[in-house]
């Protein structure tokens, strides 16, 4: 994309010229004929106005954005359309004032697009970044003139779901980096430090303790043997990921960590907080229950939980109330489901969610801290443990030495 240069005449006649970023000279004829102009000359952008920023994006080189971009993005955009500002305005002022590369080159797209006359859920749809979810409510936005109050929904929706993130990251990063110290310290012992002990044995010719010999037979393995385990551990990573990344891989693994204990809870709780606020949010904006479930089922990062969903929207469509369906699923609490059928019964069924969600997402945050505090003191006593066996490996024989003098 670049600047075009133009050159016609309004519908009275009169000469007319400017320039606008575009990324053919159709689409510069495309515009300017939407506008009533007659074009008469397109200039093409000069070499010398390359632009590096779009170029890079264009090529998939630049920095996607993410969760936190595309919140600010639309709590922006909330305030500035309750302000009044015409949309137009809204995504020149934003784009402006984006710092992200993808994102700003992905408001101009759609800015373009509105100025066609397209609505901003269509022009979104074909923007990558913007979810199924995402441009539903849009579009539900649109058509009830309520747009700025969707957007701010959306925004503390999104703000939610990276909170959830943010605290599993959390709780994982810190265990995980002590594991990889703990392991670093150890491979260095077994490297480095054994095969001193290993050269004051031999020269001393003393009989050698089982477990100084277990240890020492691990330090040769690890000394002949670590980049090849590198390279296997590395190797089966990637194998892992690919297989994960496959449609029957992904059911595997979530049911896998479905069933890990603590942690299984932490993802179906998350996974259900997201759910439930994904279809509260939906139905306060007036879609369809069916319309949200389906919805859910392509938003929801669970590939066991969102097979369950096809079920349960299934069920409603055959006519069965919300409650039902989602009663049989093992991992469904009894309670939510009895203050699901209250919601239903009393045409607060979004309400209703809105407050499961918080349920859920509390139960997160105290699953995450018991995970957290379980965690921490495992690893101490198995990597001390670890250090432990090795110490007293090499100092034993140094020990019987002393004794045997005595």
């Amino acid at each position: 994309m670049g600047r075009w240069k133009w050159e016609g005449t309004d519908k009275a006649g009169k000469k007319m010229s400017g320039s606008m970023q575009a990324r053919s000279e159709r689409e510069v004829r495309k515009v300017l004929r939407a506008k009533s102009i007659r074009t008469r000359k397109v200039i093409p952008p000069s070499i010398l106005e390359f632009d590096l920023t779009e170029w890079m994006v264009d090529k998939g080189l630049a920095k996607s954005f993410g969760t936190f971009e595309l919140c600010s993005f639309t709590k922006q955009l909330a305030i500035m359309i309750d302000a009044g500002v015409p949309i137009l305005q809204c995504f020149e002022i934003l784009y402006k004032s984006e710092k992200n590369m993808v994102l700003k080159k992905t408001i101009q797209d759609i800015a373009i697009s509105v100025g066609e006359g397209k609505t901003i859920a269509d022009s979104m749809e074909k923007q990558s970044g913007f979810n199924k979810l995402y441009c539903s409510l849009v579009r539900a936005g649109e058509v009830g003139g309520i747009l700025d109050q969707i957007l701010r929904k959306l925004a503390e929706h999104m703000d939610r779901q990276q909170k959830i993130r943010s605290q599993i990251k959390s709780a994982m990063t810190y265990p995980a980096i002590v594991v990889l110290i703990g392991f670093l310290v150890i491979y260095g012992m077994m490297v480095f430090v054994v095969p001193k002990f290993l050269e004051m044995l031999q020269d001393s010719k003393q009989e050698v303790p089982f477990v100084t010999q277990m240890v020492v037979d691990i330090s040769n393995f690890f000394q002949s043997f670590a980049l090849h385990i590198v390279g296997v551990l590395i190797f089966a990573f990637v194998l892992l990921k690919s297989y994960i990344k496959t449609p029957g891989g992904k059911v595997v693994y979530d049911k896998l960590t479905m069933n890990v204990p603590i942690f299984g809870g932490i993802i179906i709780k998350g996974n259900l907080a997201s759910l439930t606020r994904t279809l509260s949010t939906m139905l306060s904006a007036g879609v369809a229950l069916v319309d949200a479930l389906n919805i859910c089922i392509d938003t929801i990062d669970n590939k066991v939980i969102a097979q369950d969903i096809v079920v349960v929207r299934k069920a409603v469509i055959e006519g069965k109330t919300l409650t039902e369906p989602l009663s049989k699923i093992e991992y469904f609490p009894d309670m939510v489901a009895q203050m699901i059928k209250v919601g239903e019964q009393t045409g607060n069924l979004d309400q209703m969610l809105l407050k499961i969600a918080d349920v859920f997402e509390e139960q997160v945050n105290v699953l995450v801290n018991n995970m957290t505090k379980l965690i921490e003191p495992i690893i101490i006593v198995v990597l001390g443990g670890i250090v432990a066996v090795i110490m007293i490996a090499m100092y034993l024989p140094i020990f019987m030495q002393a004794g045997g003098d005595d």
